[in-house]
């Protein structure tokens, strides 16, 4: 096994050329640029090690040659010595052909032969895995390991936990041995054409395009795109147009384009944006208010979904609601008195968390949602999972009414919503004095985000501190619907 050196190529590199060589180059050549910080990402990062981790219970006894704490030739010699020590199973193993270094996420000895499986956290195979597997078929190759299977473990969306975890039923093992080798003759060729971009001491004239998102959101569009102006044509939302060829043609900014070729609501969205206008259907508005009654409950639930169920009774990315918040109003223009629920750490809250909502909500109120198909769809799995609860909450069902259908209808429209129907750009645009840009926690991401966090934290204080915060954003999103609908009540 020959070492990669800095100037070597790794599996993650070569799949980052394979979309854009020069984010490849870029990779290498760090460009001296603010970018913003992924939290995204990174928890994905995390979400994929835990899905690894458990995976290798697969095979279990195996042995690991950590990432952490050993140099790439430590890794190395240590993959060697495990497998001339006859070992039959070796998590993360690490080889290097051709200045290509690759981690294996499980490897099974198979007679004289080896097994690759790559896991996934996704739920089926997708071509860029493919390519991941061949690039590590082609290093085991060259140094001189057969392979006679390569697999892809993905997880069983279908599983529903029942105690502990099954691993067995939580992952699926697709073989793709045929499919990952008709993809190794061209990679000689590959790594050739990668070497000499990585060597060239320019940056390669590679223009933004399609590939800037496929098969994965690359890491440097801020950096890539910087050139491009707020309001262009990437901007506009809706489907039917090809931004790209219209890029392609120099009509970027809202200015150049032709009106005639968009439909009606990008056409809305750029002369709207262009002459700093405001739309509304004071007819339709009003038939929207003319549906709600007293009580009204504003409602807003937050959810999080996992690859590896929490709870028994779920499934992986099943929305798992942990925290609601309720703005309830007995009359028209009464103050709105506030209730709010959050989870626990580590422990189910479905059963509790629907027990106080249903003591909260009157069977008769009018129930105001901001997207009421997510809600009623946390409402009806509960009335599933609780079936001595399903009459009452099935009695609240045909009470949900959505805000957000006015905005999406463009019954409503003001031009600093951006063509977005989001509360996030709704509500400063109907509300200036409220905003979520200032929030500790801003958007429901986050928020899923910050109940995994909130189950991992020992320390008093910080878990009070992020409790609050979670609080905080999840009341805001139930003021934000009471006071959208204030200002629309207030419009003559």
């Amino acid at each position: 096994m020959s070492q990669s050196g800095k100037s070597g190529l790794s599996k993650s590199l070569i799949l980052k050329g394979l979309q854009c060589q020069k984010a490849l180059w870029l990779a290498k050549n760090p460009p001296a640029f603010d970018f913003p910080t992924q939290p995204d990402l990174e928890a994905r990062f995390a979400a994929g090690t835990k899905v690894g981790i458990l995976a290798q219970q697969l095979f279990p006894g195996g042995t690991e040659v950590p990432y952490e704490g050993l140099s790439f030739p430590a890794q190395l010699t240590r993959t060697r010595e495990l497998i001339d020590n006859g070992t039959q199973v070796i998590y993360e193993a690490s080889f290097s052909f051709s200045a290509i270094f690759v981690k294996v996420d499980i490897l099974v000895k198979d007679g004289d032969q080896w097994q690759i499986y790559e896991v996934k956290m996704g739920t089926g195979v997708k071509s860029v895995n493919l390519d991941d597997v061949a690039v590590q078929q082609y290093v085991l190759n060259g140094c001189g390991l057969s392979v006679s299977k390569a697999f892809l473990v993905h997880i069983n969306n279908s599983y529903v936990r029942q105690g502990g975890i099954e691993v067995g039923r939580l992952f699926h093992a697709e073989e793709i041995s045929a499919k990952v080798c008709a993809r190794q003759q061209s990679l000689p060729e590959i790594m050739r054409e990668f070497r000499q971009t990585m060597a060239e001491h320019h940056e390669p004239k590679v223009d933004i395009g399609p590939h800037c998102t496929d098969p994965y959101a690359c890491d440097y569009i801020p950096y890539c795109w910087q050139h491009i102006p707020e309001n262009s044509v990437f901007a506009l939302r809706g489907n039917g147009l090809k931004k790209f060829d219209y890029y392609q043609r120099g009509l970027i900014r809202f200015e150049d384009l032709p009106l005639a070729d968009l439909n009606p609501a990008q056409q809305q969205q750029v002369e709207a944006t262009l002459k700093q206008q405001d739309f509304i259907d004071p007819l339709k508005v009003k038939a929207f208010i003319d549906s709600l009654w007293y009580p009204l409950c504003h409602l807003d639930f937050e959810s999080f979904n996992t690859p590896i169920p929490k709870f028994d009774g779920t499934r992986p990315y099943q929305q798992v609601p942990f925290q609601y918040s309720i703005h309830v109003q007995s009359t028209a223009g009464a103050k709105p008195q506030h209730f709010e629920y959050l989870a626990r750490p580590n422990i189910d809250p479905r059963r509790e968390l629907i027990e106080q909502l249903l003591t909260v909500i009157p069977e008769n109120a009018c129930i105001l949602t901001y997207n009421q198909t997510f809600e009623k769809g946390v409402l009806r799995n509960l009335a599933d999972l609780f079936p001595d609860l399903a009459q009452a909450i099935n009695l609240r069902l045909p009470n949900l009414r959505d805000l957000m259908a006015l905005f999406r209808r463009r019954d409503v429209y003001r031009w600093r919503m951006h063509g977005s129907y989001s509360i996030k750009e709704v509500l400063p645009a109907m509300v200036p004095e409220l905003s979520y840009a200032e929030m500790e926690i801003a958007d429901g991401m986050a928020a899923s985000q910050a109940y995994h966090e909130m189950c991992r934290l020992d320390d008093p204080l910080a878990l009070a501190e992020l409790r609050k915060a979670m609080l905080a954003y999840c009341a805001l999103d139930t003021l934000a619907m009471v006071k959208i609908l204030e200002t629309l009540l207030n419009i003559d």
